[in-house]
Formats: C-alpha cells, structure tokens, sequence
C-alpha cells in the first residue's frame, strides 16, 4: 500500500493504474545526497507536536519533521563510506530594492539564525556542500546544478522539507535538468499530511520516483566507493 492510497477517490486510482504505464525511472551509478533545508525553523528546537511547535516557528513540521532527521541520519550512515557526495540547503537571504519580492522574508525578520542553521544531528562535514538558495527550488538563482555536473553526479536522492514546498520545487528542477531523481519517502516531510502525501503521488507520478529507505539504502550499498575528489 503506498503512502497516497488513503487520499486517493476510486477515479484517481482508476487513472493511475491505467496511465501509469512508463513504470520506474531508476537510480543511476553515481548519486549525491540532497538535504533540502533541514534547519531549525523547519523542526524546531527539539520534537513537539505540530500545534506546540508552530507557536515557535509558523513553518515547523513538529515531530515528524525530527522523525524524518533520524532517518536522514540513517542514509548519511549508509551513504558516507561509499564517498557519496552530500549537498545541503537551507533559505539564503537577499539585500537591496526588490529583494523581498516574491518571497518569504517579510514573516521571517529575527530569525535568520533558525533559517540557515542546519540541525546538529546531520550537521554538514568536511568535504559536504552547504547552499544558501533564495527560493524554493535548490536550483534556482544556485550553483548547484553546476556542482552536479563536475561531480559527474546522474541521481538525486532527495530529502527534507516540505514535501509540497522545496523538496517539490527542486524534484521538478532536478527532473528537468535530467537527472534520475528519487525521494526517500521516509526523510521527506511536511506540515500538512494531505500535501504531503498529494505531492509525493503527484511526483512520483510525473517526475520521480518515490523510494522506500531501505531501498536507498540497498542501492548505495550496491556502490562501489567513490574516489575522494
């Protein structure tokens, strides 16, 4: 049973199973770890349930946002000796006329640090790539598509939050610049369960693969390690 069935009318699934024809996109041979801004403000100080946490920070996921830390931890663990690269993100900030518009600083004024401070348990190490982004996508108004290429990286296994925000912003960006791209559905995580699971459907559906963990991690134990750049 996937993880959208419950959300899903009887026509949708109807359609699903008769359009879904090109099966799974696949995992390439050399992958890198995305960790879409799993910062403070997005999980807060430490696990509470989503209505305590919000009153801290409006964009925290609560408890499921440290249950999905865990399991990136887990991936970190089975990615790390192979040598696979590990890029983060979190929100960048902008100065100058315009640089408000279209996006999110206005409600985030004093707390910049919860922004940009990745949480500790999977704190980047030497040798990881740490991008300020702008916008929602990890791609846009970034290098990282440039660090892609000279990483000789085919596959994007992606994690973080939100699932219907940034994560489903650089999905769609990192399948149109043709990487494989999966998400590791237990290290992705939103604050709204209908979203999350609309968007995982929508991305596996169109653009993605959608990946168990323990598949991730069968796959980068299938790998050989990756030389040291």
């Amino acid at each position: 049973m996937a993880i959208w069935d419950d959300i899903l009318t009887e026509r949708d699934r109807l359609v699903n199973e008769r359009a879904m024809r090109g099966g799974w996109l696949g995992l390439g041979q050399w992958p890198a770890i995305l960790v879409v801004d799993v910062t403070y403000a997005f999980v807060g100080y430490e696990p509470q349930p989503i209505l305590e946490a919000i009153k801290q920070f409006n964009t925290s996921c609560g408890e499921e946002g440290w249950q999905g830390v865990r399991q990136i931890q887990r991936l970190l663990a089975t990615a790390r000796p192979k040598n696979v690269p590990v890029i983060y993100t979190h929100s960048g900030y902008r100065h100058g006329p315009g640089s408000t518009k279209g996006d999110f600083r206005q409600r985030r004024e004093g707390e910049r640090d919860a922004f940009r401070t990745i949480v500790q348990e999977i704190a980047p190490q030497e040798g990881d790539i740490v991008i300020g982004k702008p916008k929602a996508s990890a791609f846009f108004g970034t290098p990282l598509a440039s660090y892609l290429v000279d990483l000789g990286v085919d596959t994007l296994l992606v994690t973080g939050c939100t699932t219907s925000g940034c994560v489903r912003a650089t999905v769609v960006d990192g399948f149109s610049y043709n990487f494989r791209v999966s998400i590791v559905e237990e290290c992705v995580w939103d604050r709204m369960q209908t979203s999350h699971k609309a968007s995982l459907f929508d991305m596996n559906f169109k653009y993605a693969d959608v990946v168990r963990l323990a598949q991730a991690q069968e796959y980068l134990d299938t790998l050989p390690v990756r030389p040291r750049e």
